[in-house]
């Protein structure tokens, strides 16, 4: 095999590779939490649902990308339900409206917006200014 390139310095591995785990967890709706990721024009949420809970219907402009990880959600998109589970993804163009009913098992996903919501923005803001106290 051929010589590889060289690896990354500490701080250039900084840039550019975050441990997920590690980014503090901000609520997005009650009982609801994720680990945000965020870049310049997407964010990643790393969102576990508890089990029996609810996200009423909402609108934002970010387009959005969801994959189940664990358990099964049933998602509502414009008025109708559409029950996904582990391996499914939810393709959620900009502004329509969706909402969920998280079933009898704690539902982990993997959101991707683009560009980034800026209610989500101010959310991770605020949890990250407490976690610096």
């Amino acid at each position: 095999m051929a010589d590889k390139e060289p690896y990354a310095t500490e701080e250039e591995f900084k840039k550019r590779v975050v441990h997920y785990p590690d980014v503090p967890l901000t609520e997005l709706v009650p009982g609801s939490t994720s680990h945000l990721v965020v870049g310049q024009r997407i964010l990643v949420s790393f969102l576990t649902m508890p089990a029996n809970s609810y996200f009423p219907p909402h609108r934002h402009e970010a387009e959005q990308i969801m994959t189940v990880l664990e358990g099964y959600v049933d998602e509502i998109i414009e008025g109708k339900l559409y029950s996904a589970k582990k391996g499914d993804v939810l393709i959620l163009p900009s502004n329509i409206e969706h909402g969920a009913y998280i079933g009898e098992v704690d539902c982990r996903v993997i959101d991707i917006f683009s560009p980034p919501r800026e209610d989500y923005l101010e959310k991770l803001k605020k949890t990250l200014e407490k976690a610096a106290k």
